[in-house]
């Protein structure tokens, strides 16, 4: 399993970071104290789903407890425990002013006497040795939300295609086209299988009706053209930020040509490492020129 503590500046965006990790499918908790990240570290032993990748914000919300925080990494670290630590700093200027536009309260404000500027100066002495120890600091006083997380997912993907899950849904024109598509095809250009009269009652899942439809040569001139079409664009939305992608691929009903080629862009995109879900979504409506 992996394990990845983030911590740092209150205020550097360590909530952006920890977005970013739970999109590329770590189980993330908020602001736990020291104490409880070895517990967090038996966690995929002891579940039964198996969680392999956890991600954990501690930092000085915890207050005094997070004293322990450098004993809790001495005891993963001599159990060879597979642990990186990020550390978000960003100096006193740009913090002051993201504080003032937020009006959001300094977690050290009271101990500072209510004076911001102070507070961030003692919560940099108290992270000095979380910050020696950190496995990646990143200094977020020029990066936008945007730029951070792709920063993070930079340090932390080992596969660009891991961050995204897509949905590959297939549909009927005629019933209208999904609301949340992203990527929209149609194949009401290739040859109907709802005119052959044996393939008319069946569906794109049926190998009869999937041979109908590949086997054309029109459909044998799309299907390169779709996956380097889709393989390219995927990257980009990566990089952009987003973590969901819909694909829509409609034909008339949605029964018989869209579903086969829905299945088909799902494999490929398994093939390739992509989290992958299907949605047939008019395959059991009534049949009318699918």
């Amino acid at each position: 399993m992996e394990l990845i503590i983030v911590t740092g500046m209150s205020g550097a965006g360590k909530s952006q970071a920890i977005n970013a990790l739970e999109d590329m499918g770590y189980y993330c908790v908020d602001n736990i104290p020291p104490r409880l990240i070895t517990k967090f570290a038996e966690l995929p032993v002891q579940s039964e789903d198996k969680i392999s990748r956890i991600a954990l914000v501690v930092d000085v919300r915890s207050h005094e407890l997070f004293s322990e925080y450098t004993q809790c990494l001495d005891e993963l670290q001599s159990q060879n425990f597979p642990l990186k630590t990020l550390f978000l700093d960003c100096d006193n200027a740009t913090l002051l002013n993201r504080y003032k536009a937020t009006r959001r309260r300094h977690p050290l404000q009271d101990q500072a006497n209510g004076s911001l500027e102070q507070a961030i100066v003692l919560e940099r002495i108290l992270l000095t040795v979380a910050k020696e120890r950190a496995d990646f600091v990143v200094d977020t006083s020029h990066l936008s939300a945007s730029q951070l997380r792709a920063k993070v997912r930079d340090i932390f993907l080992r596969d660009i295609r891991q961050s995204m899950v897509v949905t590959c849904c297939s549909f009927g024109f005629k019933n209208g086209i999904p609301a949340d598509c992203d990527l929209l095809f149609d194949v009401r250009c290739l040859p109907n299988p709802y005119y052959v009269d044996e393939l008319r009652e069946q569906s794109g899942l049926d190998s009869a009706v999937r041979n109908f439809v590949l086997n054309s040569k029109q459909a044998q001139g799309l299907i390169p053209k779709l996956f380097d079409l889709v393989d390219y664009l995927i990257p980009l939305y990566v990089q952009e930020g987003k973590s969901q992608l819909v694909i829509g691929i409609g034909c008339t009903g949605g029964h018989h040509r869209s579903v086969v080629f829905c299945e088909l862009l799902a494999a490929h995109l398994t093939q390739q490492g992509i989290s992958v879900t299907t949605n047939h979504r008019d395959i059991q409506k009534a049949f009318h020129n699918s």
